[in-house]
């Protein structure tokens, strides 16, 4: 749980937080700082300063650095945060090993921090993330099933900001789904029927099994979804519809990828 408490400084007061965090990103400011984004428990997305945290004698880099799950604590001054303190919770030594996983890693962090505006607590998508980097954390996980970490976190963030598809009844008609050609339309947010995909002529085709695997990633049961044989050919419609659906979010809301 968080906390706030006043300490003062040189004459000055400032007001101290603390809450639980992951990193997502980091840069390099100057020869010595580092701006870290990072998503915490209690506040949402936030970007806080690193002062001369390069430095070898700086005590916050072994609790700071990207990836890293770690109890935080930062001041709020003028125009930015500026961090204090930050202890090690969890390092996830095999995802660091791991360029596969890493690589997930980045695109996981690359679609929160692009959706994600301003300072607002969301304790499920809290959650969500630190589920998602457990699972990429877990060495039991088969090689085939870790692309698929992705589109679960995918999916089901975009639930959570509000941009769940429609997968049970034509977007546009609301007639029930049945086996039949079928086709995605991101703009009006889920699949649509043929009979409406001819009139509107707007839509990617989609076969009625990945309409399947995405109720399953929707109903956020992991241990299920892990067990699914996924064939590479629906993996790559997989990819086409979530990038076709990310685009179209990010052109609709002003956001850059």
């Amino acid at each position: 749980m968080h906390f706030a408490f006043d300490r003062a400084e040189r004459g000055n007061v400032f007001t101290h937080y603390r809450t639980q965090g992951l990193i997502i990103g980091k840069e390099d400011r100057g020869e010595a700082d580092q701006l870290f984004i990072i998503y915490t428990k209690d506040f949402g997305k936030l970007e806080i300063l690193g002062k001369a945290i390069k430095k070898i004698s700086s005590k916050l880099r072994s609790g700071a650095d990207i990836f890293y799950l770690s109890e935080i604590e930062f001041i709020q001054g003028k125009t930015y945060k500026t961090l204090i303190d930050a202890i090690l919770i969890e390092k996830f030594e095999i995802l660091r090993k791991s360029l596969k996983r890493l690589k997930i890693a980045y695109q996981v962090a690359n679609v929160l921090d692009t959706l994600v505006r301003g300072q607002e607590k969301d304790e499920k998508i809290w959650v969500l993330l630190q589920g998602t980097f457990k699972e990429l954390n877990n060495w039991k996980l088969k090689i085939g099933t870790l692309k698929l970490i992705y589109y679960y976190f995918f999916w089901n963030f975009f639930a959570l900001l509000g941009y769940k598809p429609e997968l049970y009844n034509c977007v546009l008609c609301q007639k029930k789904l049945i086996p039949e050609s079928l086709y995605f339309n991101s703009k009006e947010g889920g699949v649509i029927c043929d009979s409406c995909f001819k009139k509107s002529g707007e839509g990617e085709k989609i076969s009625q099994d990945l309409v399947k695997i995405l109720r399953v990633i929707l109903k956020k049961n992991w241990v299920i979804f892990q067990k699914l044989k996924i064939e590479n050919f629906y993996k790559q419609a997989l990819k086409n519809i979530s990038e076709g659906y990310f685009s179209f979010i990010c052109s609709m809301e002003g956001f850059e990828r």
